[in-house]
């Protein structure tokens, strides 16, 4: 009995079946119980009391502090990836995959400003739709990095290249928000990034002290740098990312990465399982697999509206201009001497293109703040976008079907 339990939840883990499920959730209770939804999503729980000025809603509390979370373990897979025997290992292998990043991000807004020039070019409406060029940016990395799995299979090195990608396209994805889309009542605040820098170095003097326990360099790094983030007005759930780098991922040593073996005097792979990288990510992987639950939910709810042709420009932004561009920026990148990681060809370099378009949650968000729902032309313009974004889920069910049909070869272990 306890095997058979043990193998039903390491499915559901595998198959990331509570984001899928708390998809389902959101858009059904959008749909069926429109006001309830949104008040039992951004209504603060704790009645009058606030953080910082932050209602204590669910919103705030699954985006700003879970997600934090699981940014975190997104950034351990990277770190794996760049230690020695790591898929991105020498760490001048990141170059491609950020080459792709940079082709993610102009391909889709190459597609989006083309398409708008030609079905809204000398109209009215023209610049108000143009200004929805940051929503095909991002890609949801939670959704994206299920869906490589299913497609390359859990250790191919091309879920690497596509969760490094993503975590960076989300990067630039939230400086476009800052840049693009600033809110008048709280500008960004550049100087309180200091704080992150604080955390990054706490990070540093507790790895060069060789503390061994993971817990200090989340609550006190971390903590620094989600203050910083914060407080800068800029999104917070990247916090982890500059912090995780600087767990012990090797026996005790005195470098930062890897030791010297006394014989040769050769760089060798001091790795290893029980250090405080994998005990970081062995502690709270099952909680954050089961909390995907509660972001889906609190994010993918949108009503089904009217479509229209910017539904139609936006997912075609995120299919063809993602695709296009991190294939094309990546492909340039090999033959300029950055190589793709060893397992990684034109064909999976495709279909890892083409995975980076689901926009969905992160599309869903950023299609509020381009078109807002204050004017009522903007209002409709932000109904097709979510569409645009809604629609873009369906590359799940794309990229699984062609995974199969190109035969790429899953690698699990």
């Amino acid at each position: 009995m306890t095997s058979k339990k043990t193998g039903i939840l390491a499915a559901i883990q595998d198959y990331s079946l509570p984001l899928i499920f708390g998809v389902f959730a959101a858009l059904a209770a959008a749909n069926l119980y429109h006001d309830d939804y949104h008040h039992l999503v951004h209504a603060n729980l704790f009645g009058e009391l606030k953080f910082m000025g932050h209602e204590l809603s669910l919103h705030f509390l699954v985006n700003d502090i879970f997600m934090v979370l699981f940014f975190g373990i997104a950034a351990k897979e990277i770190t794996d990836a760049i230690l020695p025997g790591g898929s991105l290992n020498p760490p001048s292998k990141a170059i491609n995959p950020l080459l792709g990043t940079l082709g993610g991000v102009l391909g889709p807004v190459g597609v989006f400003l083309g398409l708008v020039m030609v079905f809204h070019g000398g109209e009215a409406d023209y610049a108000a739709v143009a200004n929805g060029w940051g929503v095909p940016t991002a890609t949801d990395i939670a959704l994206a990095w299920l869906v490589a799995r299913l497609v390359f299979g859990a250790r191919h090195s091309a879920v690497n290249f596509l969760l490094l990608l993503a975590v960076a396209d989300d990067a630039i994805g939230l400086g476009i928000i800052a840049v693009a889309y600033p809110d008048p009542a709280h500008p960004v605040e550049i100087t309180n990034l200091l704080w992150t820098l604080g955390g990054m170095g706490v990070a540093l003097g507790l790895r060069l002290a060789n503390v061994r326990n993971w817990v200090p360099y989340i609550l006190l790094g971390g903590g620094l740098a989600w203050f910083g983030l914060l407080t800068a007005y800029l999104h917070p759930a990247l916090a982890l990312v500059f912090i995780v780098p600087f767990l012990p991922a090797t026996r005790p040593t005195s470098g930062l990465i890897s030791e010297e073996d006394d014989a040769s005097g050769a760089l060798v792979d001091t790795h290893a399982h029980d250090t405080p990288l994998e005990r970081f990510e062995h502690t709270l992987k099952t909680p954050v697999d089961y909390g995907l639950f509660l972001f889906a939910f609190a994010n993918a709810g949108v009503e089904f509206a009217n479509m229209g042709s910017l539904t139609w420009i936006i997912l075609a932004s995120l299919v063809v201009g993602k695709t296009l561009g991190i294939t094309a920026f990546s492909f340039v990148g090999a033959k300029l001497g950055f190589p793709l990681p060893e397992g990684m060809n034109f064909k999976t370099l495709v279909m890892a293109g083409l995975i980076a378009g689901l926009g969905l949650t992160v599309a869903l968000f950023v299609s509020g703040e381009a078109y807002p729902s204050s004017d009522p032309a903007t209002a409709i313009m932000q109904g097709e976008a979510k569409m645009g974004a809604l629609f873009s889920g369906g590359i799940f069910v794309l990229a699984i079907v062609l995974g199969r049909v190109l035969r790429i070869k899953k690698v699990e272990h």
